[in-house]
């Protein structure tokens, strides 16, 4: 294996109240990116935090600021995330009226653009949007909670975006029950980068940090990196 795959601990796993001393835990640790769940109670059934917590989390990371929005509608919120910091902000492909414009006005706003697929939501309905995408987000577990299984049939689904990635620069991005068995699985199919909250954070605390470490390498080392 020589891609480069990376690790973004979820930091809705982490403890709120020492977000600022978890997310720097986790990147001492070896967390590539920091994947930052924002839900709404109405798009996912779970409530979660806005852009002031978001722009407080910034100063901590260090690595990359990968902000997943479960969020709809989506549009009136895309400015104030960009402002809070992030590098990478991922949208639902259900979560407004027009995704080409969404993803447009992202990449105005000088953020990565991402497009993240539920599990019933078909490959197809990025196909005409993919030259406006940087990243594709593939839930292998329905969005809203921490801690669910792995949806095995999106393993195929994982395959099917790689596809028609083709020779594009767009990364593949999965969240949902990642763990050092079903890593390798997504990473085969042409994962790159690899959410995991429970996974990571298990067990470990900010004074037992290690355990983060351990965890991720676990990862790291089951995707054959």
């Amino acid at each position: 294996m020589t891609r480069d795959i990376k690790i973004a601990p979820s930091i809705l796993s982490a403890d709120f109240a020492r977000i600022g001393e978890e997310i720097d835990a986790i990147e001492a640790q070896g967390a590539d990116w920091v994947h930052v769940d924002v839900m709404d109670g109405h798009f996912v059934p779970n409530l979660t935090f806005g852009p002031p917590i978001a722009a407080a989390m910034r100063p901590h990371i260090k690595t990359v600021m990968d902000v997943h929005l479960m969020i709809a509608p989506v549009d009136p919120y895309l400015e104030a995330f960009a402002k809070a910091g992030a590098d990478y902000l991922t949208i639902h492909a259900e979560a407004g009226p027009h995704l080409h414009r969404s993803l447009a006005a992202i990449r105005d706003l000088g953020c990565k653009a991402g497009v993240a697929l539920n599990p019933s939501t078909p490959a197809s309905a990025i196909q005409h949007v993919m030259d406006l995408v940087d990243l594709v987000l593939v839930m292998t577990v329905n969005p809203g909670f921490g801690g669910q299984s792995f949806i095995a049939p999106m393993v195929d689904k994982v395959a099917e975006v790689k596809q028609m990635i083709g020779d594009r620069d767009i990364l593949i991005e999965i969240d949902g029950g990642i763990t050092p068995t079903t890593a390798p699985l997504v990473v085969k199919a042409g994962a790159d980068v690899l959410v995991a909250g429970s996974a990571v954070f298990s067990g470990g605390t900010v004074e037992t940090a290690d355990i983060y470490g351990k965890n991720i390498a676990a990862i790291r080392k089951a995707a054959g990196v």
